[in-house]
């Protein structure tokens, strides 16, 4: 066969066995289809199918096969990751700035904290920091990871649960967008690279400036050419933030965020999120799977996972159980809202991505952070659903 034609095995690989599992399987409420297919990412890699069936996955998923995938994985989380930004509200947090600064704050440092110790503990040993990595980037890396809330997967989420357009359920999104804007800060305060310093600096500027006519042109189009706009804007980003050492994901980020929301129609743009995540994004959970690697021992990879998962679901509700203090939260709201920002999948695997591209972490890490964020979303519906059924009234509690 041709690459073609092995490519197009791989595509019905990629989008049949994950919709037969979820559909035939029923995992909707604990295992959204997004969820599936990042778990039949992990399967189809070569630490689980490549080792049984070597001959199959090197004949199926050859080296061009793999490279086509990456193209597509690659503009696929680009644009994903340029919604979200786009999708960022900070007028809202501005104007309850006390309440989400506290709640954003602990939500974010608490977990941040505790995937830092994690990540101190696993500096005993030399599997899991990335041959390229600082001790602090490797260190603060993990932690970060651990602190992650996946602001799309949150809105599908609290969509399911029916709570998106209730006031709590906007409230957790100015939560989730503040910690948004820290995370990919974070990120590329992490990327930092001294020997590109000046390419940086003269890409920053450079996006300062251009940002400003871009805002200007924007405003001057119709909708139609926005959309137009908008997917060029993102490339150009994207292209200059890898270029200077930042990685295109920030800059893919970074061209979301100074994009308004309200020159889009919310519809059109909510109905674009779900296409990308029918058509584009199994690509991406697929390449994400043939990264994982299992080397060091099923066991150790599973143990660190859990050791993750612990540092960010225990340092996120202690969060949020400070915060509730604080600011003198009814009985049981924290436990809520704890629930849903500890929500990881996408962004924190975008994240770990990155990470594993700069070497600063290991494909062993890789695949412990994956695990972890996979748990920790599958844990979220299951666990909020029945306290949303018995605190009924808190749904429509404002700020």
């Amino acid at each position: 066969m041709n690459t073609t034609e092995i490519f197009l095995i791989a595509m019905s690989i990629i989008f049949t066995v994950p919709y037969l599992i979820w559909r035939l399987g029923k995992t909707d409420y604990f295992a959204p289809l997004v969820v599936v297919q990042i778990l039949t990412g992990i399967l189809l890699g070569p630490g689980i199918l490549g080792k049984v069936f070597p001959d199959y996955y090197q004949f199926v998923f050859s080296e061009p096969v793999i490279q086509s995938l990456n193209g597509i994985a690659w503009w696929a989380v680009m644009l994903f990751v340029m919604i979200a930004g786009i999708e960022l509200d900070l007028s809202k947090a501005w104007a309850h700035r006390r309440e989400s600064s506290i709640t954003a704050g602990l939500a974010l440092g608490t977990p941040l904290v505790f995937g830092c110790a994690a990540a101190l503990v696993l500096l005993s040993s030399s599997e899991w920091m990335g041959p390229k990595a600082l001790t602090w980037q490797f260190v603060l890396g993990v932690g970060m990871a651990c602190a992650v809330t996946a602001l799309p997967i949150l809105i599908l989420l609290m969509e399911k649960l029916d709570i998106l357009r209730q006031p709590l359920g906007q409230r957790i999104l100015r939560y989730a967008s503040l910690d948004d804007i820290a995370i990919w800060g974070v990120l590329a305060l992490i990327l930092m690279d001294w020997n590109r310093i000046g390419r940086q600096a003269v890409f920053l500027l450079a996006f300062g400036l251009v940002c400003v006519l871009f805002r200007k042109g924007m405003r001057r189009l119709q909708e139609r050419d926005r959309w137009y706009a908008a997917l060029i804007w993102l490339a150009v980003v994207s292209f200059g933030a890898d270029w200077a050492g930042l990685h295109f994901m920030v800059g893919a980020f970074l061209a979301g965020a100074v994009i308004d929301s309200g020159w889009f129609d919310q519809d059109k743009m909510d109905l674009l999120r779900h296409h990308i995540l029918l058509v584009l994004m199994p690509v991406f959970f697929l390449s994400t799977g043939l990264r994982t690697n299992w080397d060091v021992g099923g066991m150790a990879v599973f143990g660190v996972a859990a050791l993750l998962l612990l540092a960010s679901v225990s340092g996120k509700l202690l969060g949020i159980r400070l915060a509730g203090r604080i600011l003198n939260w009814p009985a049981g709201e924290a436990s809520i809202i704890g629930w849903l920002l500890q929500t990881k999948a996408l962004i924190m695997i975008i994240f770990a991505n990155i990470l594993l591209d700069k070497q600063i972490i290991t494909h062993e890490t890789f695949t412990a952070l994956l695990l972890m964020a996979v748990a920790s979303t599958m844990l979220t519906v299951p666990v909020v659903a029945p306290q949303l059924h018995r605190l009924k009234a808190l749904i429509s509690r404002a700020a």
